[in-house]
This record gives structure tokens, C-alpha cells and sequence, in this order.
């Protein structure tokens, strides 16, 4: 696989979310979540994504007890700030809080340094100067690399990136999902820092597998997002079929073609589409091959353009913790 410049960082064209092996979308197998993680290795993934939430510290005890001997052959993000407060999710960027977890995320993952460490949400209720100073502290410390952000808006990013560079944000962004696009890009790129958008298949509305709610678990996180609730899923479902036609033409199935439209939109934008079984990471990976011509990519993204999907990305309970931008 080709690389990508993310920042100062170099990496795989395509990184691997971890998540889905340990929360959100149904069960995992211990097996093939290993399985997975070592084929995208293999494969030439050299990017890998997890964080302290996921599972509750569960995906860095995984990654860090199944490729603590392969190390050396990808880079590792992690994030920090998003926790669990009496049966609750709650945001803590606190200073102490980013430290300890770091310490903690360390331990899991079985190794001395993290490569890229995000914090995973903006606290409204602390600078965000004292939140990146601590994450500057770790990198003098020698504990991470670089810094990251995830989900925060173009002034968040701006007061960050005084306070210490910032190396990449990660934020949602795919065919469905284009907030990025209004002032975060644009800041990205006058300031140097690259990139990593999350769910680049839509939690898999995308690849056309999620038809029918009903075969979903009820504790699947899709179950509480608008975008997959009633007329507004069903709304969304048709547009799917265009997505398809595309695909067709080409001999590749739509998540391939998600994917291929993402990596379209900036040469150094890095996915990390997630998933916990091997053929999925062997489809992504043949993503980057494809070769799709201007105007079918152009068509591409005019199908899920301009207000065309219903529902927000999150329950309201979700929404009110993103770092918005302010028009």
C-alpha cells in the first residue's frame, strides 16, 4: 500500500479502526479480531486507530497483547478525554485526567510511546490551552509523538495549534457526512496539519449491508442514530441505490467506491474505515487501486449532497458534545 503524508507523520494510505472489535456493532471474536489485525499488517495497513474509551480500555488491551511483537511496523493513535461517569459518558480534559489516562493507555498497549494521541472530544469546561499543554507535557516526556484533535471546529483547532503544533484531526466525514468541509479543511491545510476522517463508510450504511434494523442488536449503537431511524433511514436507503449503479460500472462494491471518493478529495487525507473481520480489511485495502474518473466522482458525492440525508450523526444526547463551528 502507498503512503500518506498526515502531517509529520508518514502512514498507509488507508489506516484500521479498531473500535468495532470491542463496542458499538455487535459482538467480536477474540479470533478474528486478531486474525484482522494481523492481515492488515500484512496488507501494508501501517496506521492503526483505538482509543481509552473503546471498550472501556478493552481495544489498547487487545492491540497492545496481539501486535506487542510486531510494534515496530505501525503507527499507533490512541485518544484520551472521553469517559465513564457513573454509568454515564462525560468528557474530562483535564490536565490531570489527560495524564493519568495516557498512563493507563500506555500500560494497555504494552508500549513506551504512543504515536499520535487525539483528545477525543472538546471539554467545554476547560481551556483548551491547559487540555493540549498537558498533552505537551507527555510529548517533552517522551510518552507520545504527536498531538491530535478529534471533532473540535476550526477556532478550537486555531487556540490549539498556538498552544503546541498539532499534527491531525480526526473528525467524522463520508459521502453522508460533510461538516468538515465548511471550515475545518481549510484550516487543515493553511496550518499544515493533516487529516483522518472516521466512519468513511457511514458505520457501514455505505456498503449497502445494513437494510433492515431489525437484524441489528439492541444495543447497536446505529439503533439510537437518527440517520437510521424510521422514514429518515428509509429516506436514505434509496439513495443508495445511485451509489450502486456507480459501483457496478466499475467492478467494485460500494464501500470501495466510499472509499475511493474520500481519498479523491485530498491527496493527503488517511481514512481509517473500521472493521473487525479479515475480508472487510481485504476489500478497503483494494480501494486504493480503484480509479474512478472526475465525473463519476463528482456524481458521487452529488448524491448525498446538499441536505439530501435526514437525521443528525447522533442522538441529541451525542450532538450537544461536539465542537460545532460558529457561522
Amino acid at each position: 500500500m502507498k503512503t500518506r503524508q498526515l502531517g509529520e507523520l508518514t502512514v498507509s494510505e488507508l489506516g484500521l479502526g479498531c473500535m468495532s472489535m470491542s463496542q458499538s456493532y455487535g459482538d467480536a471474536n477474540r479470533k478474528e479480531s486478531e486474525r484482522t489485525l494481523h492481515r492488515a499488517l500484512d496488507l501494508g495497513y501501517t496506521f492503526l486507530d483505538t482509543a481509552s474509551l473503546y471498550g472501556m480500555g478493552h481495544n489498547e488491551s487487545l492491540v497492545g497483547d496481539v501486535l506487542s511483537t510486531r510494534r515496530n511496523e505501525f503507527v499507533l493513535a490512541s485518544k484520551c478525554g472521553i469517559i465513564n461517569k457513573n454509568g454515564k459518558r462525560a468528557v474530562d480534559c483535564t490536565p490531570a485526567n489527560v495524564k493519568k489516562t495516557c498512563e493507563e493507555s500506555l500500560k494497555r498497549l504494552k508500549t513506551d510511546v504512543i504515536d499520535l494521541y487525539y483528545l477525543h472530544r472538546r471539554d467545554f469546561n476547560v481551556p483548551i490551552q491547559e487540555s493540549v499543554g498537558a498533552l505537551a507535557d507527555l510529548v517533552k516526556a517522551g510518552k507520545i509523538r504527536y498531538i491530535g484533535l478529534s471533532e473540535c471546529s476550526s477556532s478550537t483547532i486555531r487556540k490549539a495549534h498556538q498552544e503546541h503544533p498539532i499534527c491531525a484531526i480526526q473528525s467524522e466525514y463520508s459521502l453522508w457526512t460533510r461538516e468538515p468541509e465548511h471550515k475545518v479543511f481549510e484550516c487543515c491545510t493553511e496550518l499544515g496539519i493533516g487529516f483522518v476522517p472516521f466512519s468513511p463508510l457511514g458505520r457501514a450504511f455505505l456498503t449497502g449491508a445494513v437494510k433492515d434494523m431489525s437484524e441489528l442488536g439492541t444495543d447497536d449503537m446505529r439503533q439510537t442514530m437518527p440517520r437510521f431511524i424510521g422514514e429518515n433511514f428509509q429516506h436514505n436507503l434509496k439513495l443508495l441505490q445511485q451509489l450502486e449503479e456507480i459501483a457496478t460500472r466499475y467492478d467494485c462494491t460500494m464501500a470501495q467506491l466510499a472509499l475511493a471518493w474520500v481519498l479523491a478529495q485530498n491527496p493527503n487525507f488517511v481514512p481509517i474505515p473500521g472493521t473487525k473481520f479479515v475480508n472487510y480489511v481485504e476489500e478497503n485495502a483494494a480501494s486504493v487501486e480503484l480509479s474512478i474518473n472526475e465525473e463519476d466522482l463528482k456524481l458521487t458525492g452529488e448524491i448525498f449532497s446538499d441536505g439530501k440525508i435526514l437525521g443528525d450523526q447522533y442522538a441529541k444526547s451525542h450532538m450537544i458534545s461536539l465542537d460545532t463551528e460558529e457561522d
